[in-house]
């Protein structure tokens, strides 16, 4: 058999692609050719299910997930196939019962969990087990990029390179053109009572492959294994908590964002701005959608009774995929008065000083009173917890909380929470360590009375530049006691015997110490150099009386992890 030709020279032959490069490649060609022809049906799509690339990376990535060491029914983890089983013997049986078409997906493991925001209520959390998270993930990387070049760009929810910031801006971009009366809904039970039929004539009008159908009919249909040991079956919805379950439901919902949004596609009648302006001048309205999964809002350039028709008009079109709005959730409200979406609070409103409106978004009661409860949960007065785990996981729930607001407007809701976060830490150690508060204040502040807490006095905790004595021109700094620069003295209240030492020379300096030395007296046009040197700052000349004690934690945090536990080493 002819072989290549070696490489001229000193070059190297190409290295031969990685598992994920392949999967990587073979997605870009099959979303490329879904773009290109959108009434393709896919077929022979089930030998890239089953590639040992594809079951490689899907396993890399169940592995790679919070939940990865949460047992289905079967009791087997992540852990225990990499220890135990071996993965490359993992994934050859897997693969090998997937070719003869004997694989059976197992129910799912029924968990309660609550909702977040308090509300009491609990929502139904399905975990498969490793084996169908496998199959699920490879099914995903195949069906996702063919599916992709079909969802509408209102569609935020569970999909590549989006995310909840972007319906916001979204939302806020429409809301200044005029979009004002909003239908705030929300799909009740949407996962659970999706209907399996129009899923599936989804899925069918783009895939035909009748094994990769039979693959996703039976995850829908392998039922739910409750707490109580009780097996159900599935006559509608799809699990959450399924690798494969947002796409299934993204899929569904691509009916509802074409009802919405068909009038915006090409030569429809909202299709242009010209159009959209025509429309308005006879009175008639605009509307546009923004999804994040089974939460959307309609924004409507129009009146009420244009919001409330549309209400009506959805609430039928949900209908016939055996889906319904919520009543409690769902809401006509102008913007003015604002409305909740995904955990920001939108409102159109007059901007302080002036006689200008602007769509501002805030930060919503529910998401601060759901961050508090959690450094509640974490700094209990009694809590005997490691204090280094206590501030870390503070550190990685208040950093990613704010990550996700960042872009609200916000100063005021996060001072409010870093002195709340700081307050609560602080309680825990007094209560733990039998503090009282001047014992904070001796722990916590500086001898010239500042703070230690934040990034910024962290820097200036030491002298921000070496003292200087008259008449020298070097800038090392000056100890009257050599070799004790970081000794305590109990005699000073923990200080270090060095600072004490150049405080009784800066009073020497001054004129106001025992061996003080004689200035001459500038003139009234004169400033004295050295006067303006050795008069004490702003900060030296502050009481040490009151202090601030509402710095951020986070600054306290990152001094932590420049040098250990920081301040709180020993205690």
């Amino acid at each position: 058999m002819p072989q290549d030709a070696p490489p001229n020279g000193s070059a190297r032959a190409s290295a031969p692609l990685g598992a994920g490069e392949r999967v990587a490649g073979m997605q870009a060609k099959l979303h490329r050719w879904a773009a290109a022809d959108p009434g393709r049906r896919f077929d022979d799509l089930f030998n890239l299910v089953h590639d040992p690339a594809t079951l490689f990376t899907a396993f890399c990535r169940v592995a790679g997930n919070q939940g990865a060491n949460t047992p289905g029914v079967d009791g087997i983890t992540t852990g225990y196939v990499k220890e135990v089983v071996g993965v490359p013997g993992f994934l050859d049986d897997l693969r090998a019962v997937l070719r003869d078409g004997s694989f059976r997906p197992l129910p799912v493991r029924e968990r309660m969990i609550p909702k977040p925001g308090g509300s009491g209520k609990l929502r139904r959390l399905g975990i498969p087990a490793i084996a169908d998270r496998v199959v699920q993930a490879a099914l995903k990387l195949v069906l996702e990029p063919i599916f992709e070049a079909d969802f509408a760009p209102v569609s935020y929810g569970f999909r590549p390179k989006r995310r909840a910031q972007d319906a916001i801006a979204e939302i806020h971009f429409y809301g200044t053109r005029g979009y004002r009366w909003v239908l705030d809904a929300d799909i009740e039970a949407a996962f659970d009572n999706c209907s399996h039929s129009s899923v599936m004539d989804r899925v069918r009008a783009r895939v035909k492959d009748k094994r990769v159908l039979a693959l996703v009919k039976a995850f829908l249909k392998a039922g739910v294994l409750t707490e109580m040991g009780e097996h159900r079956e599935t006559l509608t919805g799809t699990p959450q908590g399924g690798i494969l379950s947002p796409l299934i439901f993204n899929i569904a919902m691509t009916a509802l964002d074409e009802h919405v949004m068909g009038a915006w596609q090409e030569g429809g009648a909202m299709s242009t701005d010209d159009r959209r302006t025509a429309r308005r001048r006879r009175g008639l309205p605009n509307w546009r959608i923004v999804r994040y999964a089974d939460d959307f809002a309609v924004l409507v350039n129009g009146s009420e009774q244009d919001a409330l028709s549309l209400r009506e008009d959805i609430a039928g079109m949900l209908a016939t995929m055996g889906l319904r709005l919520s009543e409690s959730k769902t809401r006509v409200a102008h913007m003015s008065e604002g409305f909740s979406f995904l955990g920001f609070r939108i409102q159109w409103r007059q901007k302080r000083g002036t006689s200008k409106h602007y769509v501002y978004t805030f930060i919503d009661d529910r998401p601060i009173r759901s961050l508090k409860a959690k450094i509640r949960a974490l700094t209990h007065r009694t809590s005997q917890l490691d204090l280094g785990w206590v501030l870390t996981r503070l550190n990685q729930v208040m950093h990613g909380w704010a990550g996700y607001f960042r872009h609200a407007v916000a100063k005021n809701a996060f001072a409010m929470l870093d002195n709340f976060a700081w307050r609560r830490v602080i309680r825990m150690l007094m209560e733990r360590h039998r503090w009282r508060w001047k014992d904070v204040r001796r722990r916590f502040t500086t001898p010239r009375g500042g703070g230690c807490r934040s990034r910024r006095a962290t820097r200036s905790c030491g002298p921000s530049r070496p003292y200087r004595s008259p008449g020298t021109a070097t800038a090392a700094p000056r100890s009257p006691v050599p070799g004790r620069l970081n000794q305590p003295d109990s005699r000073n209240r923990g200080e270090p015997v060095a600072l004490k030492g150049a405080r009784r020379v800066r009073r020497e300096v001054r004129g106001d110490g025992p061996g003080a030395i004689p200035v001459p007296r500038p003139g009234p046009t004169q400033r004295s150099d050295h006067d303006h040197e050795s008069r004490p700052g702003r900060d030296q000349r502050r009481p040490a009386t009151r202090r601030r004690y509402s710095r951020r934690l986070s600054g306290l945090l990152s001094q932590r992890d420049r040098t250990g536990y920081g301040p709180w080493t020993g205690w």
